[in-house]
């Protein structure tokens, strides 16, 4: 079962990346190249350098979730980042669309209504 949703934080890895890694060595890179722990809670993202493979590390209670998806045909669409940025944020609309093939290169999300007040 899929058990990501939008409370999830999700950091890209902005390197191409080994697809023959699995649970420790993604771990190792979390740790040592994106300086973070792989048991935070946070969804960390990995894409091949061809970009037709994908996979998805995240700690659960009990142990560590491995998502991979490989595409038969076409590319995924990672967004334009500075490559000295180092993480990439991203929110859990642009990882769907990402997976489902949609460009989220150049998306713009407009203001929405927040229920937070700010009071005086």
């Amino acid at each position: 079962m899929f058990g990501l949703n939008s409370t999830d934080r999700f950091l890209l890895y902005n390197q191409a990346c080994d697809m023959r890694k699995s649970f420790d060595g993604l771990c190792g890179l979390v740790q040592d190249s994106m300086q973070q722990s792989p048991t935070c809670g946070v969804v960390f993202i990995f894409v091949n350098k061809g970009r037709d493979k994908i996979k998805l590390l995240h700690w659960q209670p009990g142990g560590f979730v491995l998502y991979y998806k490989r595409l038969e045909e076409g590319t995924f669409q990672i967004p334009r980042y500075n490559i000295q940025a180092g993480n990439i944020k991203i929110s859990y609309a642009q990882l769907v669309l990402l997976i489902d093939g949609i460009s989220i290169k150049n998306l713009v999300k407009h203001r929405r209504f927040s229920s937070t007040i700010n009071r005086v």
